[in-house]
């Protein structure tokens, strides 16, 4: 049986953590406040991956954020994935190079498709995960790029379809109407998904209780479940989050 799984994202602008609702940012603090209001060893054995976003919203300064991404990730031993305005192959040469195992790709699986496949013929499949940012309007879930100003004009699942074409390794799917609201995932809007895509689906945006994470598994059927909300989860709560996804019956792996 496929383990389901417990993800922990991180927002960062230049070395400073944020907090996102509607993708809008809020300043939390840097490195040493993480480590001041995380267990960072609980942390380590209560997720099974770390993913790190980099969510500047002008010119993204990709050395700046290799750098803090290699200081963050130095003694994890989880899988990592990374990304944010991710441009050509290089880029992704110097995220994996910078501690990343898998790099997060978004805007670009729709302004250079070509890219995001010659990307994936070099690194291959299992290093990219392919994130897509949506919003419902008029009942319908459109996707957004540049993120999440723009609308892309594709609804959610014609979108998905293309991106699975391309040959990602995985799926991380945020609700921009649910992001950091703490009301649940969008159950509706990642089952859509998750019905028929080959590929592992991470539910991501709109956590606020620990029993969400097991209704993303539960009731939509994602393969992995994601908070980037660093007030609700502080302390050892993922570790807590992990140990009631274990008595609802979830295989998880120990750790």
């Amino acid at each position: 049986m496929v383990k389901k799984r417990l993800i922990f994202t991180l927002l960062m602008q230049d070395d400073i953590f944020m907090l996102s609702r509607n993708f809008r940012l809020q300043e939390v603090g840097d490195l040493d406040w993480l480590r001041e209001n995380y267990d960072i060893n609980s942390l380590l054995y209560s997720i099974d991956e770390l993913i790190v976003i980099n969510v500047n919203r002008g010119e993204k300064n990709l050395l700046k954020f290799n750098a803090n991404l290699s200081e963050l990730v130095r003694n994890c031993f989880m899988p990592v994935a990374a990304g944010g305005g991710i441009q050509s192959d290089d880029d992704v040469y110097s995220i994996l190079k910078s501690g990343a195992d898998k790099v997060v790709i978004n805007s670009l699986l729709f302004t250079n498709p070509i890219m995001v496949e010659r990307i994936i013929k070099r690194f291959g499949s299992q290093c990219v995960v392919a994130s897509v940012d949506y919003k419902l309007i008029d009942n319908e879930r459109f996707v957004f790029i540049g993120n999440g100003s723009l609308n892309s004009s594709l609804k959610l699942s014609t979108a998905i379809q293309k991106i699975i074409e391309l040959g990602v390794g995985e799926l991380y799917i945020t609700s921009i109407d649910k992001d950091g609201t703490g009301q649940g995932y969008d159950i509706a809007g990642i089952s859509e998904i998750t019905c028929f895509s080959k590929v592992p689906v991470i539910a991501s945006g709109g956590v606020g209780k620990f029993d969400q994470f097991y209704d993303g598994i539960n009731l939509a059927k994602a393969d992995a479940v994601s908070t980037a909300n660093l007030f609700y989860f502080m302390g050892d709560a993922l570790t807590e989050a992990r140990e009631i996804l274990k008595s609802n019956g979830l295989s998880m792996a120990v750790w």
